[in-house]
């Protein structure tokens, strides 16, 4: 099976809109967090270089490895959280215990993508402060994309 992270957009949307237990809303929430920390590497890079002192360079250079890191584990959780959903449909039938164990491991998922997201958001003040100012809209779409993906995960174990 092609993974979902490496799907086109369009052919992700597309699989995303059909009939099908996967991908769902877990997939969804970790691609939106990716898409957030995206921003926050462009905001970044764009900052890098502009006569800033040698320790907010440094500090830059930092973000950028962080949120390369974060971005690409959440791009990670997009192909995890449907995989882990599909154990819990096959399990459907089995016994308590092991339906129990396969829900489990389906909410570790949205949890990881919680936590990273929230890594992310506290990578903000910094950009806002020391990034570059035409791209602070940047950094505020990047923030409203990691709370959305944020809210979304722990949504999951709410329903789930």
């Amino acid at each position: 099976m092609k993974l979902y992270k490496n799907y086109t957009l369009k052919e992700y949307l597309g699989v995303l809109a059909q009939k099908t237990p996967v991908p769902g809303g877990g997939s969804a929430a970790a691609l939106t967090g990716a898409l957030g920390v995206a921003l926050l590497s462009m905001v970044a890079n764009y900052s890098k270089g502009k006569g800033k002192s040698r320790l907010d360079e440094n500090r830059l250079s930092q973000i950028i490895d962080q949120c390369e890191h974060i971005r690409a584990h959440l791009l990670e959780l997009v192909d995890l959280d449907a995989k882990a959903y599909l154990k819990v449909t096959k399990k459907k039938f089995s016994s308590a215990q092991v339906r129990k164990a396969a829900l489990k491991e389906s909410h570790d998922v949205p949890f990881k993508v919680c936590r990273l997201c929230y890594k992310a958001v506290a990578i903000t003040p910094f950009l806002v402060e020391h990034g570059n100012k035409n791209l602070i809209s940047d950094v505020v779409i990047a923030v409203e994309l990691l709370f959305a993906a944020f809210n979304s995960a722990s949504t999951l174990s709410k329903y789930n």
